[in-house]
This record gives C-alpha cells, structure tokens and sequence, in this order.
C-alpha cells in the first residue's frame, strides 16, 4: 500500500485486489487527526475557484459557521472540472473530514454513494445534487434571471440579449431558462433572442459582447448570468463607449460595481449565507440529524443602481 519496493508481485496483487474490492480509502492522518470521540474536527470543501469573488464569500461563510464549532476547513477549487473535483473529493476523504460540502460540475454525482454509505455527511451548495439524495443549499436561479428580465422590460427594452456560462453547468441552465421563459411571457419570440454562451472567463467575455453589439441589429440591453461574465460586458461597454447607452443587469454582484459610472445593476445572492447554511446543515447531520434531506433556496435581490435603469436608444 506504502508503494514498498521489496513486496512481491503476487503478493502486491492480492493486497491491490482486496483494496479495489473493500474500496478501501487509507487514513493519511489517522495519528494526527483523530481525536478521542472519532471525528477529525475538520471538514471538506470544493468550490468552483477561489479566484471568483462569489466561491471566496462562500468558502468565508462555511470558515465562520466552521470556526464557531472549532473545526477547521479544508478547501479546494474544482474549477469546473469534474475530474479535479473527483480527485479533490477522494484527497479529503482519505483525510478522513468529518463531512463534505461540495460546488460540483460532475453530471452525476454517484460516486459519492459509496462515502454517503460510509456514513459522511455531504451538502452540496450552489448546485443541486443528481443522483444522490443529500441537503443542499441553492439560490433561485430561474427567478432570479426572470427578476432581470422584468426590470429591463419596464424601462422599456424588447431586444435583450442574454450572455451566459457554460451550458454544462447547471446554474447557468437555470439562469437562461428563467431569462427565456421570462422573455417569451413579456411577448418576445423565441427566434428573435440573441443567447450566447460558454463564455466561462472576462476576456472571453468581452470579445462575444463587443460581437453582439456590433450586429445588424443589437441588442439595447445585456443579461450577464455570471460575475466574470458581467466584467468582460463592462469591458466591452467602455471600450465601445456605449456604457451609456446599453442596459447592463448581471447575475452576482461585482466587486466597486457601486463605484462605476454608471454603477452596475445586479441580481444579488448571499453567497456567504450560502456557506453559513450548508455548514449548519451539515453540523445538524453530524449531531445525529437523520431527517429527510433538504434543499434550502437562498433568495436574491435585485438591486437598482443605474446601469439596468437606461433606456433603450431612439
């Protein structure tokens, strides 16, 4: 197990077989880490990228709710890769953390069955759970982008484009059908939308913004579904000089976006209230909670700041 050179072949086999068919995990800390009542009073979190502003707030809520309990948090970014969030997962397990909260990219989360059936409580945040029945800790995605939408029909835009992440992802899923949805109901048809998506960086970004306003017919405002997204279409905005003239409303908030000209209008979620809860949920589990589980909705708010408030041009 240790990799020792001066095993044999057919005794390295058998061990390699019983491990594959036990699933066995082996105890990196077992000296170090465990205490006297069996638990390591430390827990695991994987979060999208520390590097965005929204997985950092989150990850600060889930230290504070864990520092209340004295347990420490170990933390990793997935970054949207479901083969380093599986690596990242199985790294913690074998540290033996009391429990596990997890920002997952994976289409199916079944490769957790077999921790859940270990007995280690696991809370997924920001994105729901597919095939496994655990607690998790979202917001309302869908009404959230259809919040948007309102806001920019009421001053008066029609052509509204959306601008989103990934399309593997499933919050950005939620965000364009709530936007869709909300725009078919305002009237718009389908058809007539200019969506665009994969755009998972600001610079990336940028480039599809500055492409969309340069079309025949553009858009008079902008839906960005994600934070990076929104700075890449402020980017784009000044470098065209329409900051003016284009609506912007963005999906989290951004950070000084109070302090631009105009100042940035945003669908706005509580990340670390987010964290707060999920760790709640998971301390409750760990006290021997064995309830039905739960997904918790954290609401977002809009907030007016001015660039969601211009009208459209002519």
């Amino acid at each position: 197990m240790n990799d020792e050179p001066n095993v044999s072949d057919a005794l390295r086999a058998k061990v390699e077989a019983a491990i594959a068919s036990l699933d066995y995990q082996p105890n990196l800390q077992a000296g170090s880490l465990r205490r006297s009542g069996g638990g390591s009073k430390s827990i695991g979190l994987v979060v999208s990228s520390v590097a965005n502003p929204f997985a950092s707030t989150l990850h600060r809520g889930v230290e504070d709710a864990a520092a209340l309990n004295g347990v420490a948090v170990f933390s990793a970014s997935g970054d949207d890769d479901p083969a380093r969030e599986q690596a990242i997962v199985s790294a913690l397990v074998r540290r033996r953390v009391d429990g596990l909260v997890i920002t997952s990219t994976a289409a199916d989360h079944g490769y957790l069955v077999k921790e859940q059936e270990r007995g280690t409580p696991i809370v997924f945040v920001d994105r729901r759970p597919t095939g496994l029945d655990v607690d998790a800790v979202v917001c309302d995605n869908a009404e959230g982008a259809a919040a948007a939408v309102r806001h920019l029909f009421e001053a008066g835009h029609r052509r509204i484009a959306y601008l989103g992440d990934r399309n593997d992802i499933r919050t950005a899923l939620e965000r364009r059908d709530g936007f869709l949805e909300a725009m078919g109901q305002g009237g718009v048809p389908l058809n007539e939308i200019v969506v665009v998506e994969d755009l998972h960086d600001e610079e990336v970004a940028q480039a599809a913004v500055e492409a969309v306003l340069r079309l025949p017919e553009p858009p008079t405002a902008l839906f960005t579904s994600q934070n990076l997204v929104t700075v890449g279409a402020i980017r784009a905005l000044r470098r065209l000089g329409l900051q003016h003239e284009i609506a912007l409303v963005g999906f989290d908030d951004v950070l000084m976006a109070d302090l631009l000209e105009p100042a940035v209008t945003v669908i706005s979620q509580d990340p670390h209230r987010i964290g707060e809860l999920a760790t709640e949920r998971l301390f409750a589990r760990l006290a021997g909670d064995r309830s039905a589980p739960q997904t918790l909705v954290v609401p977002t708010r809009l907030i007016a700041r001015g660039s969601g408030e211009i009208p459209p041009r002519g």
